[in-house]
């Protein structure tokens, strides 16, 4: 019975449910105008009238489904910690975490190595048995709900409800709910990173870590061994991740821009529906295939082709990274300033040939800056997703913070080494894991630049050119 009543399945119900529900709505409003001399005399369409009955039945539930969801095993978990014995209850926080833990885990069948605690069964049977009942009353709550719902909207249809007004309202309302997740979502992000980056500064100052110009974030367990203070000098992670980005740019954007103007202003359309999906195949190759390819291919050629003119080059190097990274990125470029270019109306074009200008100079001077903000906006894009590749760095360019201008030593980036000191059961306690949360706000603020003269790029052309 239990793995009938699940969450999946209910809401697979409801939206059956809502589905026979905008049915019965539509012909209710059928049914009241025939009274009043047929569909002519409602508000709404027929259709407006279902669809108001469906969203009072799927919504009002929906609220209900999120909401019991999300507070069902804090309230499970409390009322099984309660019935545990009271030298376990008794137990510091951090411990008594570890036993709720691997009573999620036996409840979830992940242990099955060892011989499990008869008590840590009972618990586990226990909350299977709460959780048994939560989902029967969810069902039931969630039904009654949602029926009631559509119910009250059902006996309202007449010929004077304003369906249509009530309808838009309620997506207008959703729409803006969606956008405030998103807001909320993002400024959810920036304070817990901002939270725990304060902490970080806290123990390493602000100066040391932007100026500092060595990174080696290990820190000994004992203060009287080597290197137990680190060292958090963000420079040369900084430096790798700029180095690595730049190469990868100008790879992407010269040819992503010119293979977008081809196709869009030169390719005849046998050659854009042959060339135009082999360029997006690319974005689809997963990265750690790029990075396979930039360790096993890539860096033995620059390698090998440096040591025949007598220039040393490490088996790991910012540019084996930065030309794969490139092609990778290629597509984000391409496809987009593809899209962009398309959307230039055609008058702008046939008033430059009215003029005399030939096609080359219609492009240069016509097409390319009217599409200019669009092909920006590519571009950001472009660097954005450079900035934040992990896979094709640690395979090709290495873990070594060097700070060096030379493309052909070792780098890291800041994704990279974000990855490295979160890697494992880590305690937000010191320095060397909150050093990632500084790394991350970082890498925010550097984005958020890149935005801003992006921006100013774009106002200033637009003004130029409209």
């Amino acid at each position: 019975m239990g793995a009938v009543l699940t969450p999946s399945n209910l809401i697979i119900v409801l939206l059956l449910l809502s589905a026979a529900v905008f049915y019965l709505g539509k012909r209710q409003a059928f049914s009241v105008s025939k009274v009043e001399g047929g569909p002519a005399s409602l508000h709404s369409r027929p259709a407006y009238y279902g669809t108001l009955t469906a969203l009072w039945c799927a919504i009002p539930a929906l609220i209900v489904f999120s909401v019991w969801i999300m507070i069902e095993p804090g309230i499970i978990i409390k009322l099984v910690v309660s019935q545990l014995p009271h030298e376990i209850q008794s137990l510091p926080a951090d411990r008594l975490n570890l036993i709720i833990n691997d009573i999620g885990n036996l409840v979830n069948g992940n242990i099955v190595s060892r011989e499990v605690d008869a008590v840590m069964q009972l618990a586990a049977d226990h909350y299977n048995h709460l959780r048994g009942i939560s989902r029967a009353a969810l069902w039931v709550i969630v039904l009654v709900v949602a029926m009631g719902g559509a119910l009250a909207v059902w006996k309202l249809i007449s010929p004077d409800l304003r369906a249509r007004n009530h309808v838009e309202k309620m997506v207008q309302v959703l729409l803006i709910s969606c956008s405030t997740v998103a807001i909320l979502t993002t400024i959810g992000i920036v304070l817990s990173v901002l939270y725990e980056a304060l902490r970080f500064f806290k123990t390493i100052p602000l100066t040391d870590f932007l100026f500092g110009l060595e990174w080696s974030p290990q820190m000994a367990i004992r203060a009287d061994q080597v290197g137990s203070s680190g060292a958090f000098g963000a420079i040369p992670v900084l430096t790798g991740t700029l180095m690595v980005s730049a190469i990868a740019m100008f790879v992407a954007v010269p040819i992503g821009l010119m293979s977008a103007i081809y196709l869009s202003e030169y390719a005849n359309r046998r050659i854009r529906a042959v060339v135009k999906p082999l360029l997006e195949i690319l974005a689809g190759i997963p990265t750690v295939v790029y990075g396979f390819f930039a360790a096993l291919v890539v860096a033995p050629l620059i390698r090998n082709a440096g040591a025949g003119i007598g220039v040393t080059v490490s088996s790991e190097s910012a540019l084996a990274a930065g030309l794969v990274m490139g092609v990778m990125i290629i597509p984000f470029v391409s496809s987009l300033s593809d899209d962009v270019i398309n959307a230039v109306p055609q008058s702008l074009r046939d008033g430059a040939y009215g003029l005399g200008s030939t096609h080359s100079e219609t492009i240069r001077q016509v097409v390319i800056p009217a599409a200019l903000p669009g092909i920006v906006g590519g571009v950001l894009l472009a660097v954005s997703r450079a900035i934040g590749e992990t896979m094709i760095v640690v395979m090709a360019a290495g873990l070594s913070a060097n700070l060096t201008a030379n493309p052909l030593k070792t780098v890291t980036t800041v994704t990279v080494q974000i990855v490295t000191l979160l890697v494992g059961d880590q305690e937000f306690d010191s320095p060397k894991t909150l050093a990632a949360f500084a790394l991350g706000l970082l890498l925010f603020v550097v984005t958020l630049i890149l935005n801003i003269i992006a921006l100013y790029v774009v106002r200033k052309y637009r003004e130029q050119y409209e």
